[in-house]
């Protein structure tokens, strides 16, 4: 008999001694991770925002380059600094717990506090705070002027005042940061600032006196403030051009409720008095303005584009509720499901054809139309070409291979006329930057092609005969991926292209041979990427200074390297036993940020320049972890059942004495080992254990790789998994009486399988796992609503084919069939809004075993997707997941939840975390 106990814990105070605390979960309030980081444009400042891995306020930190802290600031986040690097703009919000307290009181939305604008001076440190924000925009390119919405205390002794909200608009404020002077602006619903220039846009539902509503412009250079259009009506898609001289915008003035609206759209010039209307709906061939479609202009802002689209089906607003029919009709012909055409229900209804305006002959180029699916324009919209796209006849393939074909068109720019190119393209297509070629990587070819727009001819530029361009290590039944481009040269001269370790120079032409530029990847199987720095570059230059990343494939360490393309030499700049990542330079400078991390060391923020010579802690994000046990990883080796040379990571507990015994947990995911050096901190993790919070609760944690072939992915797990625990067990430092293993999703599948073929494992939890392929085959992708038919014969489960060609492989695959076998408790967690895997899946497990009377629970939070999303809900299923283990695993007593199970009475009531004990 188990009775009910409540288990104390004290800390003892040790004063400054060194023993060091176990995590728990508590501790996901205190850790906290980056949410945002960045470096002022002259690489003075460095700003970065915290967020706690549990509950609390996000906070925002200011330091100088040498990291010398001068702001700390709680309850903040959304940082920019200013164009001159003077000042830093945040958001405040409200304190986490005060707003909850609201809440609990019932307090309206309404009447709950809203954030505060702060602005900091960076050389004053003076702070400025402005309650009521809405939103705030700070411009790339002017130096001293922050633009905000707020809502500012109404005026009770003005009886005529609108009240400021959603549908009257707020007060617009254009600050100057330098002198503090201000515009502001009455009633506004949305506004727009240009990259470049002096214009700032607005929308205003007006004052009903001296200001209309209507779309405004103000010059704050000229300090001139004047309406463009005037009219009732809602007004969307502000869009200026790049230097700040041309406005574009939608209206809609039909003030009636009708269902077909009429939509026009505006052109703007400011040097006009008032906009001119260059589209509306009566004005198309049978077609209307698309108001969905976010407009823009050229880079030299000569073309303004948008789309027009055919006009909606409405419904019948006469007919009453019970005169309606619903009902789905699914037609074999039709080219995507009803299932995938629900879910892309508001993608189609929003869906146009690109077209133009042609700013200097006043005139209307269409590119797209209803037989194409998708049109890319090149040179950034100032090109002579583009590409349209027709997928249309090719969409039946996504049900059983995941993918669809092309019909490619070249479009003239200049006249919207079109030339079939070729039919049945499988691939994503670009254009290169000054659009003299279209390029695609054809799975089914496993070659990357170029198209000249010059030549008018296909060319097959990489043949593979040097090296794959492919994935070599692709192991699915479906055609391998390619490594990806890295850039293309000046004037489209080359294109850089990527192997598995190196970065090729390629000649979209086909004239010249291929050329390695990075000499010794392959030999040292070290895998070279670019790192790029500027966020606008559209090329690469003869002789520019280039930052690469490198990782070793053997020992999994990393490096960043100099390379002067041209040069093609690489010079070492830092490395070491990390990963390296999040490299962020100043705009105006050479300084940087970035991150190093491994598994004991957290990625916090360091500083240097493009040299890595001199490197600056600025963060100490989590000094905390000092006072806790934490753990060591290191890489594994053994040989699987079919003769492979196998490799993982093995996480061990602080101060491992290899003459002593641990439980061990093994978790997996397909192949992970790369991963060696990713910290790994207490998170309530949504689908998986925590490395970090285990190995200090004195937990191995054993992560294998697993090699796939086509038709047996249960088998494959069995032969590399389970000679990788037997071989540390051999080394005897395992419990073998006390090991565990868990998984999600193919993770989950994977464990469902092993525990029908070996009883090696005390406890499993096995999460979201396809456990009958049977069932699965023709269910829905709920997320997607595309058929779950091409995951079983061409991806991840690896079937290689449909169920009619392979029945057997997906019986033997199928751990439902075979769960009178199993002897390991299991612990299954699957959410009835699983959008990846149907949650009958959970459903059917939990059901057999239990018929089974074999030991089970299942888990589902309901409303929740393929794992948990809801910080509570997380932090549950770590609290179950840790209580599980904790007591098949350690010999804990067994929670309550698992001895009594929760009553459908108690849902959100009890949790049953109390711990039983044996009388």
């Amino acid at each position: 008999m188990k009775k009910l106990v409540l288990l104390l814990v004290t800390i003892p105070f040790f004063g400054h001694s060194q023993i060091k605390k176990e995590l728990n979960h508590d501790v996901y309030n205190i850790w906290r991770n980056v949410e945002k980081r960045m470096i002022s444009n002259n690489g003075a400042s460095i700003a970065y925002t915290l967020k706690p891995n549990g509950y609390g306020n996000e906070s925002l930190l200011l330091h100088q380059f040498d990291g010398k802290e001068i702001l700390n600031h709680d309850r903040s986040y959304n940082p920019y600094f200013s164009n001159n690097s003077e000042f830093l703009i945040f958001k405040v919000s409200p304190d986490f717990d005060e707003l909850r307290d609201l809440k609990r009181k019932k307090t309206k939305e309404k009447d709950l506090p809203g954030d505060t604008l702060a602005i900091y001076s960076i050389g004053t440190q003076n702070l400025e705070k402005i309650p009521g924000l809405k939103s705030f925009k700070v411009p790339e390119k002017w130096d001293d002027y922050v633009v905000y919405l707020y809502e500012p205390a109404l005026d009770s002794t003005n009886k005529k005042e609108k009240n400021r909200n959603k549908k009257n608009g707020y007060d617009l404020v254009l600050k100057n940061l330098r002198d503090q002077s201000e515009y502001t602006f009455s009633y506004v619903l949305d506004y727009s600032i240009a990259e470049e220039g002096a214009g700032l846009t607005l929308t205003t539902t007006g004052n009903d006196s001296t200001l209309k509503q209507g779309v405004y412009f103000f010059d704050f250079e000229a300090k001139s403030f004047q309406p463009i259009y005037r009219s009732k009506g809602k007004y969307s898609q502000l869009t200026w051009d790049k230097k700040g001289k041309q406005l574009s915008f939608i209206s809609d003035t039909d003030t009636t409720k009708a269902l077909q609206r009429d939509y026009h759209l505006h052109y703007y010039k400011t040097e006009w008095d008032s906009s001119k209307n260059i589209a509306r709906n009566n004005q198309l061939d049978k077609l209307m303005v698309n108001k969905d479609f976010n407009l823009f202009f050229s880079e030299s802002g000569k073309r303004l584009f948008f789309e027009v689209k055919e006009y909606p089906v409405l419904q019948d607003t006469s007919l009453l509720d019970d005169e309606i029919v619903n009902v789905e009709v699914w037609n074999s012909n039709d080219q995507r499901l009803f299932t995938h055409q629900e879910n892309q229900k508001n993608n189609d209804l929003k869906f146009g054809y690109l077209s133009y305006y042609d700013v200097a002959n006043d005139r209307f180029i269409q590119l797209g139309g209803s037989e194409f699916s998708r049109v890319i324009v090149s040179d950034e919209g100032d090109g002579n070409t583009a590409v349209a796209m027709s997928d249309f006849n090719y969409r039946k393939l996504i049900t059983w291979e995941g993918y669809s074909l092309n019909d490619l068109y070249r479009v003239d720019l200049n006249t919207g006329s079109k030339t079939k190119i070729d039919e049945g393209v499988r691939g994503f297509i670009s254009l290169s930057p000054n659009g003299k070629y279209a390029y695609w990587y054809n799975n089914s070819d496993s070659a990357w092609f170029a198209y000249s727009f010059a030549e008018e001819v296909i060319i097959s530029i990489t043949n593979n005969l040097k090296v794959p361009f492919y994935n070599e290590i692709h192991d699915t039944p479906s055609d391998p991926w390619p490594y990806g481009v890295m850039s293309w040269t000046e004037n489209d001269d080359r294109v850089l292209i990527y192997d598995r370790y190196d970065i090729w120079e390629i000649d979209p032409s086909g004239n010249i041979e291929p050329k390695k530029i990075t000499s010794d990847g392959r030999e040292k199987k070290l895998t070279y990427r670019y790192v790029r720095l500027d966020d606008n570059e559209r090329f690469i230059k003869k002789n520019q200074k280039l930052l690469l990343s490198g990782f070793y494939e053997g020992d999994k360490s990393e490096a960043l390297f100099s390379f002067t393309y041209g040069k093609n030499k690489t010079n070492k700049l830092i490395a070491g036993d990390y990963q390296y990542s999040s490299v962020t330079k100043a705009r105006d400078g050479k300084n940087l940020i970035f991150t190093q991390e491994n598994f004991q060391t957290f990625p916090d923020i360091l500083a240097s320049d493009l040299s890595f010579k001199s490197t600056k802690k600025v963060s100490d994000i989590n000094p905390q972890q000092k006072d806790y046990q934490w753990g060591t990883i290191e890489l594994v080796n053994w040989t699987s059942l079919d003769g492979q040379k196998m490799e993982g990571m093995l996480v061990k507990p602080e101060g491992f004495d290899s003459n002593k015994k641990y439980p061990m947990i093994v978790n997996f995911y397909e192949k992970s080992s790369n991963g060696l050096n990713t910290h790994r901190d207490p998170y309530p993790g949504r689908s998986t254990i925590t490395y970090s919070f285990y190995a200090s609760r004195g937990y191995l944690i054993f992560n294998p790789n697993v090699n796939y072939k086509t038709g047996y992915p249960g088998e494959d797990a069995y032969n590399c998994v389970i000679p990788g625990v037997t071989s540390l067990i051999e080394k005897g430092f395992v419990d073998e009486e006390n090991i565990g293993v868990q998984g999600h999703s193919w993770g989950g599948y994977q464990i469902a399988h092993l525990i029908n073929e070996t009883n090696i494992f005390k406890c499993a939890e096995s999460g979201a796992p396809v456990v009958n392929m049977i069932s699965a085959y023709g269910g829905i992708r709920w997320g997607s609503g595309w058929s779950r038919m091409f995951q079983y014969e061409r991806t991840q489960s690896r079937i290689g084919g449909s169920l009619w060609e392979y029945p057997l492989r997906y019986i033997e695959n199928s751990p439902i069939f075979f769960v009178d076998k199993i002897q390991t408790p299991v612990l299954i967690m699957h959410n009835d809004e699983d959008g990846a895997v149907p949650w009958y899946q959970g459903i059917e497990y939990f059901g057999a075993l239990r018929r089974l009377g074999k030991p089970a629970w299942l888990l589902n939070y309901r409303g929740e997707p393929h794992w948990p999303v809801k910080v509570q809900n997380r932090i549950d299923f770590n609290i179950r997941l840790a209580q599980f283990f904790d007591h098949y695993l350690k010999g804990a007593p067994m929670p309550k939840w698992m001895h009594e199970g929760v009553p459908a009475t108690e849902l959100g009531i009890k949790q049953g975390y109390e711990l039983l004990k044996d009388e």
